[in-house]
């Protein structure tokens, strides 16, 4: 498969480690870059990004096979791995960076956001915090944050959340084993 044949999404789900590893996990998709989005500063860097004025939110872009995997199937999978009834919030991650956002790529993945966002509001007894919106710009988040999960399976951080969620995931067939 050649690298114009894939697909982007581009998604913010909490911390970007998490949404990585989930991703990482899924088939058709084959390759997840952690990074930033949406917000002014431009080149930010993990510091500027981490004090919370850059308006930009920790993503991933998640290139994946269309012709194994859909858009929608994608953002399925995004309602069930974080929490998007919390503002700049998921578990102990506090900050406009942990924001829930879906940053579309063109007017198809727009219609299909926005529909997805009204069909995962009936699922959840509180409102979406969802922010949909167009991608401006993405910036690569540093090497260190790249395969985090995998780097770092025993870091704090990745023992207490991201496995559990990962297993979490697993058990409902959303993703698959290692």
């Amino acid at each position: 498969m050649s690298e114009q044949s894939l697909e982007v999404a581009t998604l913010g789900g909490g911390c970007f480690w998490c949404v990585e590893a989930v991703y990482e996990r899924v088939e058709g998709v084959h390759n997840v870059i952690s990074g930033y989005a949406g917000g002014h500063l431009k080149n930010p860097t993990y510091k500027d990004v981490s004090q919370g004025d850059t308006g930009h939110a920790e993503v991933c872009q998640i290139h994946f096979d269309p012709t194994i995997i859909s858009y929608e199937k994608i953002l399925d999978i995004f309602w069930q791995a974080h929490d998007p009834t919390t503002l700049n919030r998921q578990g102990n991650d506090r900050g406009t960076q942990y924001r829930s956002a879906i940053y579309y790529h063109n007017d198809p993945q727009k219609l299909a956001a926005e529909s997805a966002l009204k069909n995962a509001a009936k699922l959840f007894k509180d409102p979406l915090t969802t922010e949909v919106a167009s991608l401006d710009e993405f910036y690569k988040a540093e090497v260190y944050h790249q395969d985090y999960f995998a780097n770092n399976p025993n870091a704090p951080y990745c023992t207490f959340i991201i496995d559990p969620k990962i297993k979490k995931l697993q058990k409902k067939g959303t993703i698959w084993d290692d």
